[in-house]
């Protein structure tokens, strides 16, 4: 992650801009950062990193790359799971119904 003064940019991809997400949100908590320095962090959450973006950045090409037979047999394990609660197997359920779903919509190659 590269970060200027002079123009108050953050520059980084994917991790790197999860990770100064975090940096900066934990800068705004902490009590033992000067004010200034937390306004300097409200300010490049609010106008660089659009606060949750990047993680939903990176989730979104995460999700991308995942093959949905191996998906499809997590979401049966979890059903089968007796670990697993009932809420949890319901959801995975869903889950595994709508992924169901859009494997049927795509067209097969």
């Amino acid at each position: 992650m590269s970060y200027s003064r002079e123009n108050n940019e953050v520059s980084a991809s994917g991790e790197d801009r999860v990770n100064a997400m975090r940096g900066y949100k934990a800068t705004i908590s902490n009590p033992r950062v000067s004010n200034e320095a937390k306004q300097h962090a409200q300010d490049v959450l609010d106008n660089e990193l659009h606060w949750n973006q990047p993680r939903q950045d990176l989730y979104a090409v995460r999700q991308q790359n995942k093959e949905p037979n191996r998906v499809a047999g997590g979401l049966k394990a979890a059903q089968r799971n007796p670990r697993v609660t009932r809420s949890g197997k319901q959801s995975a359920g869903e889950k595994l119904d709508q992924l169901g779903k859009t494997q049927q919509e795509q067209p097969e190659e």
